[in-house]
């Protein structure tokens, strides 16, 4: 890539904006916050997953996707509780309100946030799927929301490209040199900050801070599956990189979870299939 120098305004105007641009549903907020309090009922959660309606039916739709469900269908959200659990429910809710999310009337903004939904889509279902390959079936849920929201500083800053261009305070500022400087540069620090803001929990917020650190906690195995399947991401071109040369097998991540060849043709396999996901 050139070498690109983001503007000081143009920083500024992007780190400056309201951490309340729409990147989060408020039903999926408030689940969230549900989960995190440890007090609600099967009919509480199924309750608040139904305030939208539109929400509730592209959930369904999630749900009873091969991916996810497999053969086992749900009619209701109240039944996807029962049989997949709080956290796999929220987690739909997140997933399907970000699908939405990432969409733009404007045409080239919108390209990226095609491109970068399927990285994070596929980023989650890839995470999931290595977290139980590598016997952490207990927090495969959690693995997979963490990765799906990874990224979510670069859908934080094209939002607000899109509110800065709309109110006619920038110019039009594609190029994609200067979109992916954006990225390196600001993505994780505004992401971090959205997740705190938030209130999300501290094992999210600590993946998002750190799945590009060259210094890590190497004891937290769910930000190295993170940033292993980033990486595995960025091999396939799924997403807004493609870095073909990567070498997956000698990274210090792949070593740390143990992870062989087999697994990672396997993952490569999933991320692949995520492509054919859709839920619009």
């Amino acid at each position: 890539m050139a070498s690109v120098t983001i503007p000081e305004t143009v920083r500024k105007l992007l780190a400056s904006q309201p951490i309340e641009l729409p990147i989060f549903h408020p039903v999926a907020l408030k689940l969230q916050r549900m989960l995190m309090d440890y007090d609600f009922t099967v009919d509480e959660v199924s309750q608040v997953a139904t305030e939208d309606q539109s929400l509730a039916s592209q959930m369904l739709k999630m749900a009873n996707s091969p991916m996810y469900m497999g053969r086992s269908k749900v009619a209701t959200i109240k039944e996807a509780v029962i049989r997949l659990g709080a956290q796999q429910v929220i987690n739909l809710a997140i997933a399907a309100s970000q699908a939405t999310a990432h969409a733009s009337q404007n045409d080239a903004l919108d390209r990226y946030m095609k491109d970068l939904w399927l990285h994070s889509h596929g980023a989650a279902l890839g995470a999931r799927w290595l977290a139980q390959s590598c016997g952490m079936r207990g927090v495969a849920d959690e693995t997979y929301l963490a990765a799906l929201l990874h990224d979510v500083g670069k859908l934080y800053l094209l939002k607000s490209i899109e509110r800065l261009v709309g109110a006619g305070v920038i110019s039009s500022m594609f190029d994609d040199d200067l979109i992916l400087e954006i990225f390196d540069v600001m993505h994780v620090e505004q992401g971090y900050r959205l997740m705190q803001h938030w209130n999300f929990p501290a094992m999210y917020c600590d993946v998002i801070r750190d799945h590009h650190a060259e210094k890590w906690d190497t004891v937290n195995k769910m930000l190295a599956i993170v940033r292993f399947v980033n990486m595995a991401c960025h091999r396939i071109g799924l997403g807004l990189k493609h870095s073909p040369d990567l070498v997956l097998a000698a990274t210090p991540e792949a070593e740390l979870l143990d992870i062989s060849d087999l697994q990672i043709v396997e993952l490569e396999g999933v991320l692949d299939e995520s492509r054919e996901v859709g839920f619009e």
